[in-house]
């Protein structure tokens, strides 16, 4: 990317591409419209006015309650213009998360994507509609609480709450400099150019949607479209009408592929499509063969995480390649393994360093200094790193099953049982059980009634090892996820309760 100067704030590649292309495309939003570059960058500029009026300046915290529509972007580079802090949040979250978020961040003022958004408009419940030049917003204001203003590319651009298990929500702070790294590490890895057009499905509430996508346009000058919804029919009509570069979870190809079924399609058929990634999710070697004769190319992966400015690893693969792993490491980013895990000598605790190591936590030192020591980020996944130099992850430290004695890493098995053609995906979890632990599987077929736990258990068989089997197979309409599609393993217990209670009950 070539620059006068270098960007130091991430609305500095928005200006840069209205003084160098202004006339081509930047945003197509969710109702079709497309937006040149010079007019979202006036847009950013009305967005900073607004929140200037709402109290908003340096080291003041932006709360954006919304779903993927033109307002996020323009709203996440307002908030750059100022200097204050963007906290995007999904609006599909429950009104107790949004809370909690919003009492930990404490914004000098709230915002709802309400006119594209229904969840949106509930979570504002009776607040003023504000009409804007990038829709019409709901606006809440907050209390001035400043934190301290650093005018270096190290200061916060974006505070994202992560998908934590319970307690207090953590915020990972992101600065300029973290975002402007991973969006031309994310750039250079896709090939990003001017003329790409990205569909961004992905939320942008969501490292993954806001750094890989959104920022990773920017970065190229390419247009991004933005999907307020994953939506199979609307995706695969984006595809065929041009989209060239699909980021997307293992879940959404899965869907695309089951509509294209429906339709009597084997393939895809979309020409202009070049780069099909995914992430969030480890990748089954048949599923990934399966994908790539629908799409007619090759399927990515990468591994990232919020508190990485999403990406650390990526592969370049070819099509056909039996490799499963997340690939090497990103240029710039350094990965090691701590070995001091367990019996396994090969897999250990994955830790990562360079310029895309967020700044902290907000507000919370200890949790900072337990994550991220000498520079070195503690991911709390489990990896092996191949002879090629690749990383392939195993599993989270703390979802790790011992069973007999042995080590049951949870991708193993759901790849195992993701294998069946009537899967969709499927999601597996530890039990303690008479002082060993037991293997329990959740399953989501592709329609209600298709497979059965008895002929999922026999598929696995085939598959696993003994100890590697699951106890219990539970077949269920679909799996508790956050809106990217990552399966959120700790709300299982509440989820399924009463079938895991059923499962209790003393047989006659």
């Amino acid at each position: 990317m070539t620059h006068h100067t270098a960007p130091t704030r991430i609305h500095h590649l928005v200006d840069h591409n209205a003084a160098v292309r202004p006339d081509a495309p930047a945003i197509k939003d969710c109702d079709g419209r497309v937006y040149s570059w010079a007019e979202y960058a006036k847009l950013t500029e009305d967005a900073a006015r607004l929140l200037a009026d709402h109290g908003a300046a340096p080291g003041e915290r932006v709360l954006i309650v919304g779903e993927n529509c033109l307002a996020l972007p323009v709203l996440i580079n307002a908030a750059s213009r100022i200097g204050a802090w963007a906290v995007p949040v999904n609006a599909r979250m429950s009104a107790a998360e949004v809370a909690r978020i919003a009492a930990h961040a404490q914004p000098v003022v709230t915002l709802f994507t309400s006119h594209i958004s229904r969840e949106a408009v509930n979570h504002a419940g009776d607040a003023t509609p504000c009409p804007t030049s990038f829709g019409a917003l709901h606006v809440v204001p907050g209390l001035p609480d400043p934190e301290p203003v650093d005018d270096s590319a190290d200061t916060p651009a974006i505070l994202l709450y992560t998908t934590g298990t319970t307690g207090d929500p953590k915020g990972v702070m992101l600065s300029h400099a973290n975002l402007l790294f991973a969006a031309e590490a994310s750039m250079t890895l896709r090939s990003l150019v001017p003329e790409d057009h990205v569909y961004g499905a992905l939320p942008l509430t969501h490292v993954f949607g806001v750094a890989s996508m959104m920022m990773a346009a920017a970065c190229a000058g390419s247009m991004i479209e933005l999907a307020t919804r994953f939506n199979p029919a609307k995706l695969f009509e984006a595809l065929r009408a041009g989209a060239t570069v699909m980021p997307a979870v293992p879940q959404m190809h899965a869907l695309l592929m089951a509509h294209a079924e429906e339709l009597g399609e084997a393939t895809l058929g979309a020409p202009r499509l070049r780069y099909v990634s995914s992430g969030a999710a480890p990748l089954d070697p048949s599923w990934k063969r399966k994908a790539e004769a629908f799409y007619g190319l090759p399927l990515q992966n990468g591994y990232g995480m919020t508190e990485s400015t999403a990406g650390v690893t990526g592969t370049r693969n070819a099509i056909g390649d039996p490799d499963a792993s997340v690939g090497p490491p990103l240029p710039g980013c350094e990965v090691r393994l701590d070995l001091t895990f367990g019996e396994d000598p090969d897999v250990g605790e994955v830790l990562t360093r360079g310029p895309h190591v967020m700044v902290g936590y907000f507000r919370n030192p200890t949790a900072t200094a337990q994550t991220v020591q000498d520079g070195w980020l503690r991911t709390g996944d489990l990896g092996r790193i191949d002879p090629q130099g690749r990383l392939h992850i195993v599993g989270r430290s703390k979802e790790l099953i011992i069973r007999g004695g042995f080590n049951v890493y949870p991708p193993e098995v759901e790849a195992a049982l993701n294998d069946h053609p009537d899967v969709v995906q499927s999601a597996v979890i530890g039990r303690s059980r008479g002082g060993d632990e037991e293997v329990i599987a959740f399953v989501q077929p592709r329609a209600p009634g298709m497979v059965d736990a008895e002929t999922l258990r026999s598929f696995a068989a085939d598959r696993l090892a003994g100890y590697k089997r699951p106890s219990r197979i539970f077949v269920v309409d679909s799996l508790p996820a956050a809106a990217t599609g990552k399966i959120l393993k700790h709300q299982f217990a509440k989820h399924f309760a009463d079938l895991l209670a059923e499962e209790d009950q003393p047989s006659v």
